[in-house]
C-alpha cells in the first residue's frame, strides 16, 4: 500500500477496543486495534474462530460503539449506521415477497433516494452481477449464489464508500463460492470501492486481496498486515502460482493448520 492511499483512508481506526460484561465478569473482545484501508483498497482479515472479525466489522459500519480508541470514516467519526459503509453478512436476508429488483432498490425507500435514479442503478447493478435476466424473479427462484449477487447489488445500490463483507460466501457450496469469488473481484474492479472482506480461507484472502490481515485470539489484535503482490486480475492459474503457494504457506503459520 502506498503513502498517497493513506492521506484519507475510507477506514480509519486508532487504538480501538471493546469489553463487555459477561456473567463472569469483563470479557476483553478486541484489543488496540489499529488499522487504516485506502481508498478503493482491498483488505482481507483473517482469524480464529471468536477472535472478534466480525466484532470489529459492527463497530466499522456503526452497528455497535467501541469501548476505547476512534473510528473514523473518510475524516469523520463513525456514530452511527451511514449510507457511506454498505455491509454484506452470510445470509443476503432477503424479502421473499419482492422481486430481485424490488429487493435491490430497497435502500432507495428505506434512504429516501431519488427513486428513478435509484431504478436505473437497480438495473446498472443487475447487469453487473449477472443477474439482468432475473430481475422479475422471486428470491426462492434462485440459488444460494444468486441470492447471494442480490444482496451485492442491494448494498451497492447506495453507492457507498466502503463495503463491509462478513464471510458473505461461507454459507455457499464450492462451486458456486469459487464462482462468487471470480464475481467479487470483477465487481471490485469495476467500481473500485474500498473492502474490508472477513473469511476464514486463506486461498480465498490472498487471491482477492491487496493486503491480508491477521488477528491474533482473543483479545483480537491485528499481528500482520500482508502486501498481496500478485498481478490483476487474478485467474484460475494463479492459484498455482509459486506466489500464492508461498504466500498461503506463510499466512497458515499462523494457525499452525492445513488449507482451509
Amino acid at each position: 500500500m502506498t503513502a498517497a492511499m493513506l492521506v484519507s483512508p475510507a477506514l480509519d481506526a486508532q487504538r480501538v477496543g471493546l469489553t463487555y460484561p459477561t456473567r463472569s465478569g469483563e470479557t476483553e473482545a478486541l484489543k488496540d486495534i489499529d488499522l487504516a484501508i485506502g481508498d478503493g483498497e482491498f483488505v482481507a482479515l483473517l482469524g480464529p474462530s471468536g477472535c472478534g472479525k466480525s466484532t470489529l466489522l459492527r463497530l466499522a459500519a456503526g452497528l455497535m460503539p467501541a469501548t476505547t480508541g476512534t473510528l473514523q470514516l473518510h475524516g469523520k467519526p463513525i456514530e452511527g449506521p451511514s449510507r457511506r459503509a454498505g455491509v454484506v453478512f452470510q445470509k443476503p436476508n432477503l424479502l421473499p415477497w419482492k422481486t430481485v429488483r424490488d429487493n435491490v432498490l430497497l435502500p432507495a425507500r428505506t434512504q429516501r433516494l431519488d427513486l428513478r435514479a435509484a431504478g436505473r442503478r437497480a438495473d446498472e447493478l443487475l447487469e453487473l452481477v449477472g443477474l439482468a435476466q432475473f430481475a422479475k424473479a422471486y428470491p426462492f427462484e434462485l440459488s444460494g449464489g444468486m441470492q447471494q449477487r442480490v444482496g451485492i447489488a442491494r448494498m451497492l445500490l447506495p453507492d457507498p464508500d466502503l463495503l463491509l463483507m462478513d464471510e458473505p460466501f461461507a454459507a455457499l457450496d464450492a462451486l458456486s463460492r469459487e464462482t462468487l469469488t471470480f464475481a467479487l473481484q470483477e465487481i471490485w474492479s469495476v467500481q473500485r470501492k474500498s473492502v474490508l472482506f472477513i473469511t476464514h480461507s486463506i486461498p480465498e484472502a490472498v487471491f482477492l486481496a491487496d493486503r491480508v490481515l491477521v488477528m491474533s485470539p482473543r483479545p483480537g489484535r491485528i499481528v500482520e498486515s500482508l502486501q498481496i503482490d500478485l498481478p490483476r486480475p487474478r485467474t484460475l492459474d494463479t492459484f498455482d502460482t509459486p506466489a500464492f503457494t508461498a504466500t498461503t504457506q506463510h499466512l497458515r503459520r499462523h494457525f499452525n493448520a492445513s488449507p482451509i
